[in-house]
């Protein structure tokens, strides 16, 4: 298993950045779950509302978005949890 830390690349838009374990499973060490590394951005912020064409990225520090392996809702967590599973 490989330490993921917060290994982020550049932004690619709408507060989106490069990772390199995006689309691979990864471990949320801080649950213990196991999940699909789907996204590496801020979460939004409370008080922003998402309308197309308006969206906005969050302002705060960029998390990993996880998605379960065989499907279900997304959740989030702190990049220093995400662990590379071998395999």
């Amino acid at each position: 298993m490989r330490a993921a830390g917060r290994e982020t690349g550049r932004e690619t838009g709408l507060g989106h950045r490069e990772h390199p374990l995006l689309g691979r499973t990864v471990l949320d060490t801080a649950t213990g779950r196991t999940g699909i590394l789907r996204a590496v951005c801020p979460e939004p912020d409370s008080a922003t509302v998402c309308v197309a064409p308006a969206l906005r990225p969050g302002s705060g520090p960029p998390v990993a978005w996880l998605a379960p392996v065989g499907g279900g809702v997304e959740w989030t967590t702190e990049l220093d949890a995400i662990r590379e599973v071998a395999g």
